[in-house]
């Protein structure tokens, strides 16, 4: 009686063991890769999946989009600026099959290959265009990462570079470039402002040159424009012509 009790125990142990091994439920976001005897049967899923115990093996593939964060590398630009450059990487499995099949680790190898190519991409562009052209850098790290996965059943849909880091002399280097550039810029804002203004007093002088009594008038709005401000001392500008018009009545007034 009690080998019986024994015996029943160890049925329901197996019985229950085989049921685990039979059956599978897959989330909506996984697939399962069926192996029966070593040959590929195919990617099955989400839901239940029933094995063949023994026979059947199964390879759960996540197919969300998975975030890699890629490890600072350092890098010599093309023109030979030493930098530290991490970026982030997304991709996904489109083909569970392949993914299995085709790459002994699909992650790993997706990660060793966007580091490598991250390394031999901005090696060949130089720190300006690193640091000011980070959308098309981004885009040529995704097409070629892409390319290199799509065999394995993996789709790269995002690189972006992170952050980028420089030596200290070379970051003071660009801060004293900045600076001479905003010096000049002022320079020539200064200078297109003297041009501006001579062409302007040009044309003033052409309109004074057609009306010489304009210029009086100029003066004298200038002398009221002056008394306004309540000054002390006063500074009147007097014409030549006014000068020389005076000094031939005096000499007239001699002559008498």
């Amino acid at each position: 009686m009690i080998f019986t009790s024994y015996i029943l125990v160890f049925i329901i142990f197996f019985v229950l063991i085989l049921l685990f091994n039979m059956i599978k439920v897959l989330k909506e976001y996984e697939r399962g890769v069926i192996f029966r005897l070593g040959r590929l049967i195919g990617a099955k899923g989400p839901g239940l999946i029933i094995l063949i115990p023994v026979v059947d093996k199964m390879v759960r593939v996540d197919l969300r989009i998975i975030t890699y964060d890629i490890p600072p590398q350092d890098v010599i630009t093309k023109d030979n600026v030493s930098v530290k450059v991490n970026a982030v990487l997304y991709f996904q499995v489109l083909d569970a099959n392949k993914a299995i099949v085709s790459v002994a680790n699909y992650f790993e190898a997706t990660s060793q290959i966007a580091q490598t190519t991250l390394r031999s991409v901005l090696g060949q562009v130089e720190l300006d265009d690193l640091l000011a052209n980070r959308e098309k850098i981004n885009a040529e790290l995704q097409q070629i990462i892409d390319d290199q996965t799509e065999p394995w059943g993996v789709k790269v849909t995002v690189v972006e570079v992170k952050n980028v880091d420089l030596p200290e002399q070379m970051t003071r280097a660009i801060a004293r470039q900045a600076e001479a550039e905003r010096e000049r810029r002022s320079k020539v804002i200064h200078a297109d402002g003297e041009y501006q203004a001579s062409q302007k007093l040009a044309d003033a002088a052409k309109v004074i040159a057609t009306a010489p009594n304009a210029m009086q008038l100029r003066f004298l709005q200038t002398l009221v424009e002056v008394s306004a401000e309540k000054n002390s001392t006063l500074i009147f500008p007097v014409p030549i012509d006014l000068l020389e018009s005076l000094k031939g009545y005096l000499d007239r007034g001699a002559a008498r």
